[in-house]
This record gives C-alpha cells, structure tokens and sequence, in this order.
C-alpha cells in the first residue's frame, strides 16, 4: 500500500521549522547573495543545526526554489492577464497597480532574482523568473520602442525592488509608513513607464 505524505497540519513542529528556515534563508539570499550564504549560516541564524536545514530541503539550490517560487507564481498570474488584456491606458494603471503590491508583498525575492539573475543563471527557479522579466518586457515596450524606453522599464523594475529593501537596510531610522511608499511607488513607476507605447494586442490573440 502506498504511504500517503503527511499532512503539514499533523506536524505543526516540522510545519514551523521549515517556515521558519524559508524566511531566515530568503533573509540571507537577499542580504548577502545566494553564492555567499551557506547552509550552515542560515541554520544558525535560525536557530537549527545543519542537518535540519538538510532534513527538509535537500539542497541550497531546492531552498532557494522553495523561498521564490510564490513570487514567481504571483508574477506569472500578472504577466499573464496583461499580455491577455489590451493595451489601454486603463490596463497600464491596473498592472501598476498590480505590480506595486506584488513588489511590496515580495520585496525581498524580487530583489534576489533581479539583482543576482545574471550570476545565478542555471538554476532553474531564476531563469524561470528571467523568462517571465522578458515576456513582462515585450507586453509593455512592444516591438518599435526605444533603448531609452528599455532603460525606463529596467529603472522601473530593478530599481523598485532595490529601493525598497536597501531603504530598510541602510536608513532602518527612516523607514515611511507603507501607504506612504506604496503611493511614491505609484507615482515613480507610472512617471517611468508612461512614455512607453502602450501594448498593441496582438492579431488573432
């Protein structure tokens, strides 16, 4: 007879201790980079040994997959309904919209994957996450637009996640109120993206 996994629920300690490690580890990667952080530090600075680190994920490389896949997830449902949707001033204000709370919700797996993407290329959760930056890119510049309107979108996307996680490092004394962010992130987000042509639907989609 097949052994059914165990339910998550049934094991509160585990549950915990994987979630736990999740959020130290994603700490970790973003702070000091994925290649720069061990498995053994994010099992002290959690609290664990190394072999429980190893006890529920089985490499550094299946933790990283583990702490960004529902970013990516969530940025895939947007990509996916703006390149569905067409290419209105209104559909350019709701995927801002869209964006900036994505960003503030992921902050730190949004800093990881586009700041350390070029160096981590080959593990397959960050070119995952760098397949839908280009199919993000495409839906909003289109095919006729400039390299000045390239360097927009990167400021607009890279920028965005830098900002809000080297604001809370670096000026911890100084961190605004999130509405307060969430509402300069609309005004600089939509200011960069403004000049980009909007989205011509593509015939026959």
């Amino acid at each position: 007879m097949t052994q059914k996994n165990p339910d998550p629920a049934q094991h509160p300690i585990r549950h915990r201790a994987s979630g736990e490690l999740r959020a130290v580890a994603l700490e970790q990667f973003s702070a000091v980079g994925f290649a720069g952080t061990s498995l053994q530090q994010i099992a002290d600075a959690a609290g664990y040994s190394k072999s429980s680190v190893l006890y529920h994920f089985v490499s550094k490389e299946a933790l990283l997959d583990e702490v960004l896949t529902p970013a990516i997830n969530c940025l895939e449902e947007i990509v996916d309904r703006l390149a569905s949707s067409a290419g209105t001033a209104q559909t350019r204000s709701e995927f801002i919209d869209e964006f900036i709370d994505f960003l503030l919700e992921f902050r730190l797996e949004v800093n990881t994957f586009i700041n350390q993407g070029q160096s981590l290329r080959g593990i397959g959760v960050i070119d995952r996450a760098g397949r839908l930056i280009l199919r993000l890119t495409s839906a909003l510049r289109g095919d006729d637009t400039s390299t000045i309107d390239g360097i927009r979108f990167g400021m607009a996307l890279g920028g965005a996640a830098y900002t809000l996680v080297a604001g809370a490092t670096y000026f911890p004394d100084q961190v605004s109120p999130e509405e307060e962010v969430r509402q300069a992130l609309q005004s600089v987000v939509t200011e960069l993206l403004a000049p980009v042509p909007l989205r011509r639907p593509i015939e026959g989609k």
